[in-house]
């Protein structure tokens, strides 16, 4: 019998364990597919967010193991929806006691020099949208859901290792990254008296089909070679450190911002 929302166990702290209700962005395929089955696999249900990919996003649902999932979309640069996508989460879940911000973007390379005005206008507004505005939002009100709801919660944000080493050719992106692992330091803060956990990962390159031709070839082997493992990641690699950071055991990480990049960028 699945948990409801007067049956989720919890643990010590009055934060869930597993039976939680869990939003996810950007969850039609890639990284975000590997976070929903995590989550189910967690026991937890999740509500999955597209922007545009309804039918993978369905086909990923679809194939979660457990029940109660949903599958909702929401246009994210709209700063109204973001509310309303938590609102509609909560309502399909019985509430929310997880977000992930995942949904992010990564338009078309804008490097200063030689960048058209009007593309690097077009690329700052489009990532600060995606990348740093539609999380904050999102943030807020699943903030005030789990307030109103008691018990704690967890927000966690996929930033990106871009942050801290440079994205030259995409300086929109690395900035945008970096000002939302901020954000998530700043909430961890404000959040912490309300048992809400914020923590970040920064991946460095993923295997994902949206981004699977560029390991062929020459730029392949650059990639493998930046790890010393001599491989990127795969989706799970990412989806595995974001479930323990939503996980009740993880309250002494909040703030935290967790380098998943296989040794291929150290910081100090």
């Amino acid at each position: 019998m699945e948990p409801t929302a007067d049956q989720t166990p919890v643990t010590g702290d009055g934060f869930p364990g597993s039976g939680r209700r869990v939003l996810v962005t950007g969850a039609a395929g890639g990284l975000g597919r590997a976070l929903a089955r995590a989550f189910a696999a967690n026991g937890d249900r999740v509500a999955l967010h597209y922007a545009s990919r309804r039918a993978e996003a369905e086909e990923t649902a679809a194939a979660l193991p457990g029940g109660g999932h949903t599958v909702l979309g929401a246009d994210l640069t709209d700063a109204a929806r973001a509310g309303s996508l938590v609102e509609a989460a909560a309502e399909a879940l019985g509430g929310i006691d997880v977000l992930v911000n995942n949904a992010a973007a990564r338009t078309a390379a804008h490097p200063p020099v030689g960048t058209p005005a009007a593309d690097w206008v077009a690329a700052w507004e489009r990532h600060v949208a995606v990348n740093l505005l539609a999380p904050a939002h999102l943030s807020h009100a699943a903030a005030q859901r789990m307030i109103a709801q008691g018990g704690g919660g967890r927000i966690v944000n996929v930033g990106s290792r871009g942050a801290f080493r440079g994205e030259p050719d995409h300086p929109a992106y690395g900035a945008t990254k970096a000002g939302l692992h901020a954000l998530g330091q700043s909430l961890a803060v404000a959040l912490g008296p309300h048992g809400i956990a914020v923590a970040s990962v920064a991946p460095g390159f993923i295997d994902t089909d949206r981004v699977a031709h560029r390991l062929s070839g020459a730029e392949g082997e650059e990639l493998r070679s930046q790890s010393p493992f001599g491989r990127v990641a795969v989706p799970e690699d990412v989806a595995a450190a974001v479930l323990w950071l939503a996980s009740p055991q993880a309250q002494w990480s909040s703030g935290t911002i967790l380098d998943v990049n296989g040794a291929s960028y150290l910081r100090t």
